[in-house]
């Protein structure tokens, strides 16, 4: 499966780059939207003196106008690579996850943002470690040489010390994993993650959510390989059901006051729809 178009974005608050971009930034310049007015002496710009305002105050002071800077962003994408991603139900979880991480390179370099990829599940990946670069080759490689590791191991520990990958600057970044976590360690998680615009985006399979009122069922725990035999009824069903409403709901009760609204993905990702909510930033 790929993704067709571009995946739109827009980080929550502002932020700092030397480099011009798309987005609106904490710094001010010399062109763009105006921003406001401000004393010579302090911005000594002569280019943008601001003849009225000078001319109206009572005090002789020069003034000179302020522009809102706009600025490029480094998006990174953080890939869960611990066994449950590798879930194939309705599709391969893992595959989605890299669909979405190719377009998001796409996407990202051809405004002229950076992207970055970590990876990573109880270690992290440096096969598919890349800081941030305008290089959409070097982006999409680094997509491919995801595609090539396989996830594996019990946890997903190693995002927490991802954040030192991340560097000082702020960042948005696209936490992306089914978030089959502890509690504990999705709020460790996320704090490691507070400097930074974080928006997890959650994989889900449409068979995890609507499994058969009747029949038996062969589950197998990716993370422990441990295997078990139900035998579903409707009662079963209505508990797993409300299990995972209760999974979700524990999940965004987490995210909140600390990272962005979690976005659910089942099955397949509409770029469109994602776009939609990435834009409500």
């Amino acid at each position: 499966m790929t993704i067709t178009g571009d995946i739109l974005y827009r980080p929550r608050g502002r932020f700092r780059s030397n480099h011009a971009g798309a987005h609106v930034s904490s710094e001010v310049g010399g062109f763009g939207v105006f921003r406001d007015q401000a004393p010579f002496l302090r911005y000594p710009d002569a280019r943008r003196i601001d003849l009225r305002a000078t001319l109206r105050d009572p005090f002789g002071e020069t003034h000179v106008r302020r522009f809102e800077q706009r600025s490029a962003i480094d998006v990174y994408a953080l890939v869960d690579l611990s066994a449950s991603m590798g879930f194939v139900g309705a599709v391969d979880r893992f595959q989605v996850a890299c669909d979405l991480c190719a377009a998001l390179a796409f996407s990202t370099t051809r405004i002229g943002d950076r992207f970055g990829l970590v990876a990573g599940g109880d270690v992290l990946r440096e096969s598919a470690f890349l800081p941030a670069t305008l290089s959409r080759r070097a982006a999409l490689h680094a997509v491919d040489r995801l595609r090539d590791e396989r996830p594996a191991g019990t946890n997903a520990e190693s995002l927490e010390t991802a954040a030192i990958r991340l560097g000082a600057g702020r960042k948005l970044v696209l936490l992306i994993s089914d978030f089959r976590w502890p509690a504990a360690l999705v709020q460790r998680i996320f704090e490691a993650l507070a400097l930074h615009d974080v928006l997890p985006v959650v994989l889900v399979d449409s068979v995890e959510l609507n499994p058969p009122r009747w029949g038996l069922l062969d589950l197998r725990d990716s993370e422990t390989a441990r295997r078990r035999t139900i035998v579903m009824r409707p009662g079963l069903r209505q508990k797993w059901i409300d299990a995972e409403s209760k999974r979700r709901a524990a999940l965004i009760q987490l995210a909140a006051g600390r990272v962005r609204p979690p976005i659910f993905v089942e099955d397949r990702v509409d770029s469109r729809s994602l776009s939609l909510r990435l834009m409500a930033a």
